[in-house]
């Protein structure tokens, strides 16, 4: 079933360029709903949002962006660096799920309130700039977790776009920025809501739903470091 979805956004890909950037869109959001991996990055967005003070909307949005322009930041380096060693595109070797697993499971312990963590300070300014610079690292962190995952949906889409881009490098560049868009829109869109929800509830970091929220986010971060460990 995920196959043939993909098989056919391929031939889309290949063709018109309307269809094609559009299909590239779709691919990226796909990417993210149709991936364990990828999906381990909602809990982790919506559950740090939740630990910042002072939640709007607009705040929300912008922490989710900075997140998923982490996770991309991080899959290009990769992908230029493993290409240019001569390796597997995002092949950075299982001891790197070790690691990232080591990531989550500190996290989610953290969002379900065992231990606390550095940037959870609380102090109106400080903390709000920690929060946007943290929602950055996280997704330069989680970017090296879902590297090889990332490269096993981009192959086929790079393949394409290096075709295309013989020709024309800004329609392949297009095609790229597409993709990415795909990918860090349902991010993006998953910690706006979040926000939204905060703000329409009047919930703070210490509201009972809020708390309730972050501890199911630890589950799930959790489960998303043993996936890692299990795929090592």
């Amino acid at each position: 079933m995920i196959g043939s979805v993909f098989e056919t956004l391929s031939e889309a890909v290949s063709g018109t360029p309307l269809v094609a950037v559009l299909a590239s869109l779709a691919w990226g959001i796909l990417s993210v709903i149709l991936s364990p991996c990828h999906l381990a990055s909602i809990p982790l967005i919506v559950g740090y949002i939740g630990e910042q003070e002072g939640m709007t909307t607009r705040k929300a949005f912008l922490l989710s962006l900075l997140f998923g322009c982490g996770i991309l930041v991080t899959i290009g380096v990769i992908g230029v660096a493993t290409s240019l060693l001569g390796r597997m595109l995002g092949d950075l070797g299982s001891f790197i799920n070790y690691f990232i697993a080591g990531i989550f499971f500190v996290i989610g312990l953290h969002l379900i309130g065992l231990i606390p963590m550095p940037f959870s300070a609380r102090t109106a300014g400080m903390g709000q700039r920690r929060g946007f610079l943290g929602a950055l690292i996280l997704g330069l962190v989680f970017g090296l977790a879902i590297g090889p995952c990332t490269f096993a949906y981009m192959a086929p889409m790079l393949g394409i776009t290096f075709s295309v881009a013989r020709t024309s490098i800004l329609y392949g560049i297009a095609l790229l920025a597409a993709y990415g868009i795909g990918h860090t829109s349902v991010i993006v869109a998953a910690g706006t809501f979040t926000g939204l929800v905060e703000q329409y509830l009047k919930w703070t970091s210490r509201s009972r739903g809020i708390d309730i929220v972050k501890k199911i986010c630890g589950v799930l971060v959790i489960l998303g470091g043993v996936y890692m460990l299990w795929t090592a």
